[in-house]
């Protein structure tokens, strides 16, 4: 399993779902990209838990914490590090799954590969997972924004053979946004 990302923009992710803590270190910032722990906040907010009736329950503030990289608002080129304190972390929760396989889970796929897992939520197959990424994306949207003036936003327009007609104009951030 690879936890490194990246060539020139490269992003090491780390942590389990019911450990202490995940997040990322980002390396091969430019210098003096401005950025601030609220900006990234804002994205990491779009993924966290407890938003939906379909989405985990679990109660997470995810708050970023820099803790490197990052001097008045702007990258220094240094390696990046970023944590997010697990706060609802309740691995006793999971006892009763230690021999058992959820499906659709990456429970069992990670235990035949690797011969070991982390039943305790899922470890590092746990959607938390991707908190270090969304961090990083942060990071790369303003790096793209300010250094090349573009910006990057997407939407589904199709899934299967169902599709919208109602968006037969390009759209822009803001609407995008406002449909979530």
């Amino acid at each position: 399993m690879g936890n490194i990302f990246g060539q020139a923009f490269k992003i090491t992710t780390w942590g389990e779902s019911h450990g202490d803590a995940v997040g990322v270190i980002i390396d091969g910032c430019p210098p003096g990209i401005e950025i601030t722990a609220e900006e990234i906040q804002a994205d990491l907010n779009r993924r966290k838990p407890g938003q939906s009736e379909i989405s985990t329950q679990r109660k997470e503030g995810d708050q970023a914490e820099i803790t490197s990289g990052i001097f008045d608002g702007q990258t220094l080129v240094t390696p990046i590090s970023i944590i997010v304190w697990n706060t609802d972390a309740k691995g006793k929760d999971y006892e009763h799954m230690k021999d058992v396989f959820r499906p659709s889970h990456a429970d069992y796929t990670y235990q035949a590969k690797y011969g070991i897992r982390n039943w305790k939520g899922g470890g590092r197959s746990s959607a938390r997972e991707t908190i270090g990424r969304v961090a990083a994306g942060a990071i790369a949207k303003k790096i793209l924004k300010q250094m090349f003036n573009t910006d990057i936003f997407a939407y589904v327009s199709r899934i299967h053979n169902i599709s919208s007609e109602e968006f037969t104009h390009e759209l822009t951030s803001v609407e995008i946004e406002s449909n979530i």
